[in-house]
């Protein structure tokens, strides 16, 4: 019982110092938004773009620790983020949410990028949890029925990952650079599944309940390799399979996130099946882990080559996934590799000197300077992992008074 309360009071103490880097170091006062992009000394890049998911990511993460904690100055810097979005991402001819806009708040991408409207309704779904803004509801209710009416496969079910502006087809569907360039994808799919079940905690919408009943088959259907209990990450318009990567940070990540989408439409048979499979994708994701508790990037299952960069996020969610296979077995072990996973980031990930996490470490141990704040690092990964370990350990610790 003293190691999880110790656990629980340092991951409290991680959340508040890296809040309090965001809100000190990413404010943007000339434009009332938040910059771009910060560097590893905490400098503000002018000029940087301003990217939707880093602004949703923002939306989200202080709503939701306003949520938790009660701060005043949370919900502050989450009505600012959420006045961004609406006056600057917000399409007003065609609806939807642009993917980018420059320092000035201009559109500088137009594209509709699915992943990065899933985002958007993720964070004002949240948003509205904590303030009730019927506005936010329905501007959340919208960007769902959108991607449901422009987006979805209805014949082989799923969702494209982009279209254009005017949600016409688009040639380029890639979310970045690395990624390749097909019609679906587990990553898209995997956040648009936990952007509904957020948004069917505000509003218990039957369209919306079929939609993530239908997300989770997809999952159980075609992106879980029941042999490995890995996912795939790339698929053709009719899901056949794309890629031959493993990306270990996803697994532990969709491990916990498939239970908590099934918890909330509250299917019993999926949840059976879920909460089996959070086990199994945990048991799975353990072949990333190295000696030192950190997880590896990705491996590559055709030429057997193994990316040993540990980037900053599968160690956030590496500490929930395992931490969930804890709650749910008992078994000793996977408390230890949450906890494991802590104290890498303590070591390695956590920046003793500037705040907030480095985006990762090289091979040899080597920090990576990507910068704290920017169109990918944002607020999310490393804010809702001390969150819910800290509500996952208060279950425990209720449940389970004489650990």
């Amino acid at each position: 019982m003293e190691a999880l309360k110790q656990y629980q009071s340092e991951i409290e103490t991680e959340l508040q110092l890296i809040l309090g880097w965001w809100m000190e170091h990413t404010p943007d006062a000339e434009s009332a938004g938040f910059h771009g992009e910060v560097d590893d000394s905490g400098i503000a890049q002018p000029g940087a773009t301003r990217g939707l998911v880093l602004y949703s990511r923002i939306l989200w993460t202080f709503s939701a620790a306003y949520r938790q904690t009660g701060n005043e100055q949370l919900l502050t810097m989450s009505e600012r983020a959420y006045w961004y979005l609406l006056h600057h991402f917000k399409d007003p001819v065609y609806g939807g949410m642009f993917w980018a806009v420059d320092v000035d708040g201009k559109v500088q991408q137009d594209k509709k990028q699915v992943y990065g409207i899933a985002f958007c309704i993720y964070g004002l779904a949240e948003y509205y949890q904590v303030v009730k803004d019927e506005q936010a509801l329905q501007v959340a209710m919208e960007l769902f029925q959108l991607i449901e009416t422009h987006c979805r496969d209805f014949v082989d079910e799923g969702y494209i990952e982009a279209v254009s502006r005017d949600w016409s087809s688009i040639a380029d569907l890639r979310l970045s650079e690395k990624d390749l360039n097909e019609a679906k994808s587990m990553n898209t799919h995997l956040h648009v599944l936990e952007a509904y079940a957020c948004l069917y905690k505000c509003r218990k919408d039957v369209k919306l309940a079929s939609a993530i009943f239908s997300l989770l088959k997809l999952f159980r259907k075609y992106i879980i390799d029941p042999a490995t209990h890995q996912q795939h990450l790339f698929f053709s318009s009719s899901w056949e399979v794309r890629s031959n990567m493993v990306s270990f940070g996803h697994d532990i990540e969709a491990a916990w996130l498939l239970y908590e989408a099934a918890a909330t439409v509250g299917n019993t048979e999926m949840l059976t099946y879920f909460k089996e499979n959070a086990v199994e994708m945990a048991d799975a994701a353990l072949q990333g882990i190295d000696a030192d508790g950190g997880m590896w990037y990705e491996y590559n299952k055709t030429d057997h080559h193994l990316n040993k960069e540990k980037h900053w996020w599968p160690q956030a969610e590496a500490m929930v996934g395992f931490l969930y296979a804890y709650r749910f077995t008992g078994h000793e072990q996977y408390l230890r590799h949450s906890i494991n996973s802590w104290n890498f980031i303590k070591k390695y990930i956590r920046d003793p000197q500037n705040g907030e996490w480095f985006w990762g470490i090289h091979e040899d141990g080597s920090p990576m300077i990507r910068g704290k704040a920017g169109f990918w690092k944002c607020p999310y990964h490393n804010s809702r992992a001390c969150m819910e370990v800290s509500s996952a350990i208060t279950l425990l610790l209720n449940r389970f008074p004489c650990l």
